[in-house]
């Protein structure tokens, strides 16, 4: 009787006397085991210790491997040869439970599960555990998908365009660094909303955002009626010179925090309230006629918020000049910077990212994510109101008249 049927049949009596609680583990690494004693001698041409004229190699030893399965961790010991290679056929890469168990990492990680929280379900599972290695190395599958997501051309129109960065840690040359993490944001013509780009970098720079917007219009990005951002001088800089005709609209949110801050924090709540007024009038004129009564009021008491405000006039009201039912939205960044909370989120589980590849990794995944969500939400606009966003002014009319009768 050969030694795997005697251990085979060991085995099954342990069973039958129930004095082998781990009959099933141990049954599949002794059948596996079987099986690449298979594979081997056929590969070689030749069993163990046996003499043949077809043999074209001999075995060298074992190498240790663990096989994460259903019924827990196997220890296999899978046979070397003195030439060429063999890997068993049961652990072929990326089989369709190992893709499954990379999957579940992945979303995992995207969705700001710790590396501690990972490795506990996965002793859960039955598993024995995984390693931040094995989660970093994990997670690199997720580097292709990403990449095409973030160089996907981009198609049709998109006439509004938010743009903001936020900061994160990375370990770069030794020291840890804040890094840059710029998202674009766009609305179709038809409505809804998407995210149309993202990147990293070691500064909030014209450089930087000139290298980003030109890639986005590389990819397609046209249309752009209405630019709104904070009012970083190295951002307006970079539309005016990539975006050109374009309208910018100042973040009225950041516009606030700008002003509150010329003002004691005892007169923050007031000085806010009576801001808000711009905002709420119906129309331009009456917007500027609250601008300059406001700075009537605080010239004497507080000179540095008028200055700010004055000088802000123009851009922080450019949303009139678009459609009503749009106003709220465009007028500040808030759905872009819920989206920066959310990444935010996700990255804070990480802390300190090894390197910028890791930090854009996860940024690109969550993103993507989100990016989807919208692809199957109701729309952020009405297509009723994007016609007449798309729709001619009288101005527009006139001038298209103009032209023709010049020509």
């Amino acid at each position: 009787m050969t030694n795997f049927r005697m251990a085979l049949l060991d085995l099954l009596r342990k069973d039958e006397q129930g004095s082998d609680p781990q009959f099933l583990r141990d049954g599949l690494r002794l059948l596996t085991q079987e099986l690449m004693e298979a594979e081997v001698t056929e590969a070689i041409g030749a069993a163990p210790y046996e003499r043949t004229d077809k043999r074209v190699t001999s075995r060298n030893g074992v190498r240790e491997r663990e096989w994460d399965t259903r019924v827990g961790t196997i220890e296999l010991a899978i046979p070397k040869l003195r030439q060429g290679t063999y890997f068993p056929s049961l652990l072929e890469p990326r089989r369709r439970h190992e893709r499954a168990l990379l999957a579940v990492v992945q979303e995992a990680y995207v969705h700001g599960v710790s590396t501690r929280n990972v490795d506990a379900l996965a002793q859960a599972l039955g598993l024995n555990g995984i390693s931040k290695d094995q989660v970093s190395r994990i997670c690199k599958e997720l580097d292709g998908q990403v990449q095409a997501f973030r160089t996907r051309p981009l198609s049709g129109d998109y006439p509004y365009l938010m743009l903001d960065a936020t900061f994160e840690k990375v370990r770069e040359n030794g020291r840890v660094v804040s890094m840059a993490v710029v998202i674009a944001v766009g609305v179709r013509s038809t409505g809804e909303r998407e995210v149309l780009g993202t990147d990293v970098g070691p500064a909030e720079d014209l450089e930087f955002w000139l290298e980003f917007l030109r890639q986005l219009v590389s990819r397609g990005l046209r249309g752009v009626r209405l630019v709104t951002s904070d009012s970083h001088l190295g951002l307006k800089q970079a539309v005016a010179q990539v975006l050109t005709g374009t309208t910018w609209q100042r973040c009225r949110v950041h516009f606030m925090r700008n002003a509150l801050s010329t003002v004691p924090k005892a007169a923050q709540p007031m000085v806010a309230a009576t801001l808000r007024t711009i905002f709420a009038q119906p129309d331009r004129e009456g917007a500027r006629e609250t601008i300059a009564r406001i700075s009537r009021l605080f010239e004497r008491r507080f000179p540095k918020l008028v200055a700010v405000l004055q000088e802000a006039e123009v851009d922080i009201l450019a949303f009139h000049s678009f459609p009503l039912e749009h106003r709220r939205q465009i007028w500040s960044t808030n759905a872009l910077e819920r989206l920066n909370r959310e990444v935010g989120r996700r990255c804070e589980v990480v802390g300190i990212f090894p390197n910028r590849p890791s930090l854009l990794r996860l940024v690109g995944a969550v993103l993507e994510e989100q990016n989807d969500e919208w692809a199957v939400g109701r729309r952020y606009f009405s297509q009723e109101s994007m016609h007449k966003l798309l729709e001619p002014t009288p101005e527009e009319v006139v001038q298209a008249l103009l032209e023709l009768q010049t020509a």
